[in-house]
């Protein structure tokens, strides 16, 4: 019987094996909502859609990254709380940015006199994973327009 249990769980190994197989989860910029303004700067809240493909929850332990607007640093954006992101679904994460107003000429122009303006993502997401901590990056770019920056 032993024999039996033990030939069974060696079968079964290549299949797990495969389940735990990591796989980097993708990111992408969805939004950018205003969160406040005043007098020195303001508050952004950045929505990140984050999307896990392994058969295993993950959970984010460090997202950290660099924001350009029209190829001019803006700022740096870092979130340390753990985020959960369950086996194959994507979850929307909110990242908060705030911001000197002496930051925001060039996006400024850009949205005066374009309408919208270009920006560009470059960072690292930091996940614990049943295999230990993995470090994945996170890259992207594309336009937010003024309409849905005032939404």
């Amino acid at each position: 019987m032993r024999r039996f249990l033990f030939v069974s769980a060696l079968a079964l190994l290549p299949t797990a094996c495969a389940q735990l197989q990591f796989q980097a989860p993708t990111t992408q910029l969805v939004a950018v909502e205003v969160a406040g303004l005043g007098l020195e700067g303001g508050a952004l809240r950045l929505l990140l859609d984050v999307h896990n493909p392994n058969a295993f929850a993950l959970r984010t332990l460090r997202i950290a990254f660099g924001i350009d607007l029209d190829s001019t640093h803006f700022g740096d954006v870092a979130l340390t709380e753990e985020v959960a992101l369950p086996a194959g679904q994507t979850t929307q994460v909110r990242i908060p940015l705030n911001f000197s107003w002496t930051g925001v000429g060039i996006g400024a122009r850009s949205l005066l006199g374009r309408g919208a303006v270009r920006y560009d993502l470059d960072g690292q997401l930091t996940l614990g994973t049943p295999l230990g901590e993995k470090v994945v990056p996170v890259r992207g770019g594309g336009e937010v327009t003024l309409e849905q920056l005032m939404r």
